[in-house]
């Protein structure tokens, strides 16, 4: 068998695999178990798929590549990531929990909804738009990122690639719901960790240890305050790097399994193991685009980097051992790609969900676990067009504005800047209006999608672009633009009601469970 063969070998069993324990989970008898899996997730999946949902194709090729192009002054992406993972986990996760079952929301949505009592249902109509909006562009970046790895693997060109990969996510996701994209993205959260961790070390190893590598790397790649090109990292590139990890506020595909855990002692446990993973991942994903400019110094592409290594150490080997090894790396790094796709699907059809559940008041849970269903599809034929309206045939791929990296930070700006400010408030401040919670989704989700798309403000490469010409990431303008209107326009407008300021205080509290 060629080696070509051994790998799809390895991918079939993987595919299978993840199919299998999708069909364990497939009997969610209403909303609540197809949407939070019952909110009886434990410690360790909960803590995974947390961190596998977060990091995405973004992983194993956005970050890589970025410190492959510009060197560690891009890892401040990483220092930022680290601190929103640290603070999510410590400040939100009880908290959002209990406000949550105490508002009895399934979705980030109807907790607002509830939340503030918005009987006319405005916020969550909102925030619907909202979701359905970014996520589409969110799930259509792990699509590129599938278009962008299997060519390199198999003999298919990038439209094929696209839809394999947007095909496997969906079949599952529709089978089990939360429950089951939590357990495989557990599974393979731990198989993203250990490509991204080992690799490096065999490429160090194989290039003949540390002395040699840092040879072939350009002066300047080791400071983090460099730029890359001999000159100093400008402060405002700093910090629109650790700004990213503001985003962790109001990412609904993270928050969800924050919320779907059984009980607050798991919350703790899954805190520690999530850190863990998310500083060995990130720290791992600097060293994988160092060493790949080492390596292999000259690709056209950095974000392929990672496959680049995976293939000149093993998969040109010859041997039927290295070439099954390589194609569990790849696994790995498709892994990446595909447990971010799957919940940003699922959660992103649960606000088409919410609509519906407006527009159809009797609608029953075996209604709306099967519109649900019908809404995953809905969402995922949008993202499926976004990325095939990314290929640029010069290139045989996407377009670079429309890359991995472009793709990722647009959403993440998007829903940091929509929900972020408002899930805080919401939780910290029980001075929160509902009008107030509603200009601020306007205002951040507005500023977000002005920053990219205005051509008076967006950057000179054109669509979906992380930052304007001053270098400013659109989620610091959106998320502190957003905070700010919803603390002055609830100062400025009637304070909630008894009800509500009594149900904040319970929240606060630790129930009994």
């Amino acid at each position: 068998m060629s080696s070509q063969g051994w790998i799809l070998a390895v991918f079939i069993v993987y595919f299978g695999a993840i199919i299998l324990m999708a069909t364990r989970f497939r009997r969610a008898q209403n909303l609540s178990d197809y949407l939070l899996g019952g909110r009886k997730l434990n410690a360790w999946v909960g803590a995974l798929s947390a961190q596998t949902s977060d990091m995405s194709g973004w992983l194993l090729m956005g970050l890589p590549g970025a410190i492959y192009a510009a060197g560690t002054g891009r890892a401040w992406i990483a220092v930022g990531l680290i601190i929103g993972t640290v603070l999510n986990w410590l400040f939100v996760a009880k908290r959002l929990r209990r406000h949550t079952i105490v508002a009895k929301a399934v979705t980030l949505p109807e907790y607002f909804e509830n939340r503030f009592r918005d009987k006319h249902h405005v916020l969550k109509i909102i925030a619907a738009v909202f979701f359905a909006f970014f996520f589409t562009i969110y799930a259509a970046s792990g699509f590129v990122a599938g278009g962008t790895l299997l060519p390199q693997i198999f003999n298919v060109n990038y439209q094929a690639a696209v839809i394999i990969l947007a095909s496997f996510v969906v079949i599952y996701t529709l089978i089990g719901g939360l429950m089951a994209i939590s357990w495989t993205d557990s599974i393979q959260g731990m198989m993203m960790l250990c490509a991204v961790l080992f690799l490096p070390l065999i490429v160090i190893s194989t290039m003949g240890g540390w002395g040699n590598v840092a040879a072939e790397i350009p002066p300047g790649f080791y400071n983090i305050m460099s730029d890359g090109a001999g000159g100093t990292i400008r402060p405002i590139s700093i910090i629109s790097d650790v700004a990213w990890g503001l985003g962790y506020f109001g990412m609904p595909h993270i928050l969800v399994k924050l919320i779907a855990i059984r009980s607050e002692k798991d919350v703790s446990k899954s805190a520690v193991i999530a850190i863990i993973w998310v500083v060995l991942a990130l720290a791992s994903a600097v060293l994988v685009g160092l060493v790949g400019r080492a390596f292999i110094p000259g690709l056209d592409n950095p974000e392929t980097v990672f496959i680049q290594m995976i293939h000149r150490i093993f998969l040109n080997q010859g041997t039927v051992w290295m070439t099954l090894l390589g194609g569990l790396f790849l696994c790995g790094m498709f892994a990446a790609i595909k447990s971010t796709a799957d919940s940003q699907l699922l959660v992103g059809s649960s606000a088409v969900g919410d609509l519906y559940r407006l527009a159809n008041k009797k609608a029953t849970d075996k209604n709306l676990v099967w519109f649900s269903r019908l809404a995953v599809f809905v969402v995922a034929v949008f993202a499926l067009w976004i990325a095939l309206s990314a290929y640029d045939p010069a290139l045989g791929g996407p377009d670079r504005s429309r890359g991995v990296m472009p793709l990722v930070a647009m959403a993440w700006a998007g829903f940091g800047s929509t929900f972020g400010p408002l899930v805080l408030c919401s939780l910290f401040w029980k001075r929160t209006t509902k009008i107030g919670a509603i200009c601020g989704m306007l205002v951040g989700g507005l500023t977000v999608s002005a920053w990219h798309f205005l051509p008076i403000l967006s950057s000179a490469d054109g669509f979906v672009t992380p930052a304007v010409r001053t270098g400013l990431f659109s989620i610091v303008p959106g998320f502190f633009a957003s905070l700010a209107t919803i603390f002055v326009v609830s100062l400025l407008t009637k304070q909630p009601s008894a009800e509500v300021l009594s149900e904040f205080d319970v929240a606060s509290r630790p129930l009994a469970e």
